[in-house]
This record gives structure tokens, sequence and C-alpha cells, in this order.
């Protein structure tokens, strides 16, 4: 007897994070209503140490962050456009050539690509915690990214107050230690 198959399968998501410092791949499908996590992939780009005085992004910088692209759109052949999320934080927020990667970006994968707010950027940083912490009540959650921290206070999937400030790992490096020399 033929084994009939017709259960539905889970839909799966993605959620792209192309940060100042790592550009991160999380993919997950929901399950009897509880999200799963069935894959990440994080990859160092350092886009922001390819930003100059002007905020310009170097060809360096861009090749990585392209190359790292090109890495996840083989993993995420098949995914409708409408299943995967790829936002650009504070070094895409800055470049002031943000917009030739965007178009370089779109040959590289197939799926829109959106810079954020960093007031967006706490806000879903925010409820990733929130689905992702068992705890319930009021919350602080502080991110701090490469080139921003972001800080929100809120509780149950209620996001009361967001700040993102302009102070990264990398971006203060880069400002306080040029040349990485920490003496």
């Amino acid at each position: 007897m033929p084994i009939n198959d017709n259960t539905p399968r889970p839909q799966e998501f993605a959620a792209v994070d192309l940060g100042s410092n790592s550009f991160h791949m999380v993919i997950a499908r929901v399950v009897d209503g509880a999200m799963q996590i069935i894959g990440r992939l994080k990859q160092r780009v350092h886009l922001a140490d390819g930003l100059d005085e002007n905020s310009v992004l170097s060809e360096e910088a861009m090749t990585r962050g392209l190359n790292c692209l090109s890495l996840f759109a083989e993993r995420l052949q098949g995914f409708s456009p409408s299943s995967v999320c790829i936002v650009g934080t504070h070094t895409l927020r800055q470049a002031t050539n943000a917009a030739e990667f965007l178009k370089r970006a779109e040959k590289v994968i197939p799926y829109p690509i959106e810079i954020i707010s960093g007031n967006e950027e706490a806000r879903l940083i925010f409820m990733g915690v929130e689905h992702t912490q068992p705890e319930r009540g009021r919350k602080l959650v502080i991110d701090i990214g490469g080139g921003s921290t972001e800080l929100v206070i809120g509780e149950d999937f209620e996001p009361r107050l967001v700040e993102s400030r302009r102070m990264g790992c990398v971006s203060f490096s880069q400002a306080y230690f040029p040349g990485r020399r920490y003496q």
C-alpha cells in the first residue's frame, strides 16, 4: 500500500541581519504554534571597518558583504520572498553609498533588503528576545552591536521605550583605538 503523505509541511521563514560586524541568518518554522530554529549561519564581514571618514563603504567591505549574501542565497533557494526578511542596520544606515551596495546585492540574493532605523532595530531585537525567553514581565534588553547599541524597556511583547545610540564595539574601537592599539 503506498504511503500517502499529504501532511502539510510547516512553512520555513528566514531572518537576515546585515550588521556592522557580522551578517546573521536564522531559519525557523512554526510547529503547533511554537517557533523552532532549524538553522543558523553567521559570518564576520567587518562591514563597519570599511567605512571611511566620509562614510563611504569601501570596495573591499562591499565584496565581503556580497560574498556572504551569496552564501546565504544558496541556503535560501526555494524560499518565497514573503518568507524572507533581510534588514540592514547601522553601517548601511551611515554609508553614503548604501544604494550602490543594495543594487549590487540585488544581483546576488533575490530578496529585498530594507535598511531599518535604529529604533526599528531596537524593536525587532526586543521582539526576538520575547519570542526566545520564557520569562514574562518587564525587561531591559541591551544589544551592543558593531556600529550601534540598542536599548529597550518593554513588557509582554510591548516595547515601551526604545533607543538606538551610535556607539558600537567596532565604531568605538576605531574612534578610540585607531590602528587597534589598546595600550
